[in-house]
C-alpha cells in the first residue's frame, strides 16, 4: 500500500506541474512578469511561490534538508507582501523561478522516496505531499484568473463544453433533519473541513442548477442593478461606487471576453465572475435567497436512502470527466444538464464544477476546529469580510475540491470563476 501511495502522490505532484508548465509556458516572458491586475501577482510569483511552499514543507519540514533558497523565504510570502506590490520586488527572473522549482521537486521526490508516511500527522497517509498538490492547483486556479484578465491573443488550448439539457430546471426539496457536515475520514481534507459534526438543517428548496447567463439577463432586463430595493445596503453602496451593470467580462451586446476571445454568451451556461452583493440582489430579485453553507452542503452529500453523506454528490469514486467541469478541461462552465451522471440523489445538478457558488454564511471553525498544520491556512481568515464559496469551478483541479472543500473570498471579488445557485424555504 505505501508503494502505491508514494506513485498516487507522485503522479499527483507531476500532473500539478505539467499544468503550471501549460500556464506559464504560454506567454512570454514579458507576460510572466507583467501585472495583469492589482488583484492579482504577476504569473512569475506564483510560479516561484509553489516551488517555494514545497520547499519549506516537503524538503526542509518532512525531509530535513537544507534549505535550497532560503535569501528567497520572504519574497514569496504570501502575507508579507499584498498582490499590488509585488512587481517591485526583487522577483527571480522566468528563467531563475523555473530552475528553482525544477530544484526543489528533485528534492522532494527524493523526500518521498524515503520518508515513512505513517510516523507523525504531518506525513499520514500522504498528507503533506496532498497539501503541496492542492496548494499548487489552487495557484494554477488562480493562474487561470490571471490569463483571463491579461490583454491579447488567446494562448490557451480551447475545447468545447459537452451539452447540456434544458429539463434541468425548477427546484428539488432536501429533507430536514440531521446529517454529517465536514469529514474527519478524508485523508488530504485541510483543517478547515474538519472535524466531521452533526447539523440539523430544517427542509428547504434549492435551484436544481446554477443560475445561468438566461437567468441572470432577466434580472438585468428588470433593470435589477438600478433598484436599490433588492440589494443589501453595502452591496448597494458597492454597486455604486464600482459602477456595476453586468457579469466581469460582459461586453454588450450579448458577448462575453473569454480568454482573449471574444464569444456570444450562451444563455445555458452558469452565469460566472459575478460577486456575492450581485448573487445576493438577484436572489432577492426571484423571491428567493442564498443557501446556507450547511444547506448547499447537504444538497450535495447527503443521501436520503442510506442517510448518510457522500464524498461527492454522485457517490464516493473521484471525479471523473462524466460527472463534473473541472481542471481546466474546458475554459468555460458547461450548459446546465450537461453532467447528469454528477447529480446528487435529490437530483441536483453540478453542484461540482463549472463555478465556485456562493453560499451566505461567513467562514468560521467547525465546532472542535483545530488548527493544522499552521494557522494561515485558515484560522487568521475567520470570522473576517469573507463568504464561504463551495463546488469548485472549471479551473479547479480534482485534487482541489470535494463535497466538503470550503473556499472563501470577499464578496465583491468577481475576477473568480464565481456564480451561485438560489435556495428558500418551505412554506
Amino acid at each position: 500500500m505505501t508503494r502505491d501511495l508514494r506513485l498516487t502522490i507522485a503522479a499527483e505532484l507531476t500532473r500539478a506541474r505539467e499544468r503550471t508548465a501549460l500556464l506559464t509556458g504560454a506567454v512570454d516572458s514579458d507576460d510572466l512578469v507583467r501585472q495583469h491586475s492589482p488583484l492579482m501577482s504577476p504569473l512569475v510569483w506564483d510560479l516561484a511561490h509553489v516551488g517555494n511552499q514545497e520547499e519549506l514543507w516537503l524538503v526542509r519540514d518532512v525531509g530535513g534538508r537544507e534549505p535550497v533558497r532560503e535569501d528567497i523565504d520572504h519574497l514569496y510570502d504570501a502575507f508579507q507582501h499584498a498582490r499590488r506590490d509585488r512587481p517591485a520586488l526583487p522577483l527571480l527572473d522566468p528563467g531563475e523561478a523555473r530552475r528553482y522549482v525544477a530544484q526543489v521537486r528533485e528534492k522532494a521526490l527524493d523526500v518521498l522516496d524515503r520518508v515513512r508516511l505513517d510516523d507523525r500527522p504531518l506525513v499520514d497517509q500522504g498528507f503533506a505531499f496532498g497539501m503541496i498538490v492542492q496548494h499548487e492547483q489552487q495557484h494554477d486556479e488562480t493562474m487561470l484568473a490571471t490569463h483571463q484578465l491579461r490583454a491579447g491573443d488567446p494562448v490557451l488550448p480551447f475545447a468545447p463544453t459537452p451539452p447540456g439539457s434544458h429539463r434541468v430546471r425548477g427546484e428539488a426539496m432536501i429533507p430536514g433533519g440531521p446529517f454529517t457536515m465536514g469529514t474527519s475520514t478524508e485523508p488530504w481534507a485541510l483543517d478547515n473541513e474538519r472535524p466531521a459534526h452533526t447539523i440539523d438543517v430544517p427542509a428547504f428548496l434549492i435551484d436544481v442548477a446554477p443560475v445561468t447567463n438566461r437567468d441572470f439577463s432577466a434580472f438585468i432586463d428588470a433593470s435589477g442593478y438600478e433598484r436599490p430595493e433588492f440589494w443589501s445596503e453595502r452591496g448597494w453602496a458597492h454597486r455604486l461606487s464600482a459602477g456595476l451593470t453586468a457579469p466581469m467580462h460582459w461586453v454588450g451586446e450579448g458577448h462575453c471576453r473569454q480568454f482573449g476571445r471574444i464569444v456570444p454568451i450562451n444563455p445555458d451556461e452558469p452565469v460566472v465572475h459575478v460577486g456575492y452583493f450581485e448573487a445576493e440582489a438577484y436572489a432577492a430579485w426571484a423571491g428567493k435567497r442564498l443557501p446556507t453553507e450547511a444547506e448547499w452542503e447537504k444538497a450535495a452529500r447527503f443521501d436520503p436512502a442510506t442517510e448518510r453523506s457522500r464524498r461527492f454528490p454522485w457517490g464516493d469514486e473521484p471525479p471523473g470527466p462524466q460527472h463534473a467541469n473541472l481542471g481546466q478541461r474546458h475554459l468555460s462552465p458547461a450548459p446546465v444538464g450537461a453532467y447528469p451522471a454528477g447529480a446528487s440523489p435529490l437530483g441536483v445538478h453540478q453542484l461540482i464544477g463549472d463555478v465556485w457558488e456562493w453560499t451566505s454564511s461567513g467562514f468560521s471553525g467547525y465546532p472542535g476546529f483545530s488548527s493544522f498544520p499552521y494557522r494561515e491556512y485558515s484560522e487568521v481568515f475567520f470570522g473576517g469580510d469573507y463568504r464561504v464559496l463551495r463546488g469548485g469551478s472549471f479551473g479547479t483541479d480534482a485534487a482541489a475540491v470535494r463535497g466538503t472543500f470550503r473556499n472563501w473570498d470577499h464578496p465583491i471579488r468577481r475576477q473568480i470563476f464565481s456564480g451561485f445557485r438560489c435556495a428558500r424555504d418551505l412554506t
